[in-house]
């Protein structure tokens, strides 16, 4: 069973960092596209960065600069190293990976990891 796990996500001042990781865990998988999303109370779930396979990325514009979205292909591994984290950034961060299983692409998500950015 496929299964991504999220680690990472706390409290921390506004100016501050934190680093999200996503471990992809089972077999007869591979990964292709990989995403961190993001659901702040009240407001719909959205991008906030996005990696492919071959190492492409696109952010969103309320993150660019700030935050930067890696992968270990070896390790079956996204991570989210976030800098100069404001308020606004508060919300419960989701992994999400499209996976390529038994021929099929399916789409799975973390179970989310809060991160608060408050004084």
């Amino acid at each position: 069973q496929v299964q991504l796990v999220e680690s990472g996500g706390g409290l921390v001042q506004p100016g501050g960092s934190l680093r999200l990781s996503c471990a992809a865990s089972g077999s007869g998988f591979s990964i292709n596209t990989m995403g961190w999303y993001r659901q702040a109370p009240g407001k719909q779930r959205e991008l906030v960065a996005a990696i492919t396979s071959g190492g492409s990325t696109n952010y969103a514009d309320s993150v660019k600069g700030r935050f930067t979205i890696s992968r270990d292909n070896a390790k079956n591994t996204m991570y989210l190293q976030m800098n100069s984290l404001k308020p606004e950034d508060t919300a419960v961060y989701y992994c999400n990976a499209v996976l390529l299983v038994s021929g099929i692409l399916r789409d799975y998500w973390g179970q989310g990891t809060q991160v608060t950015v408050s004084s």
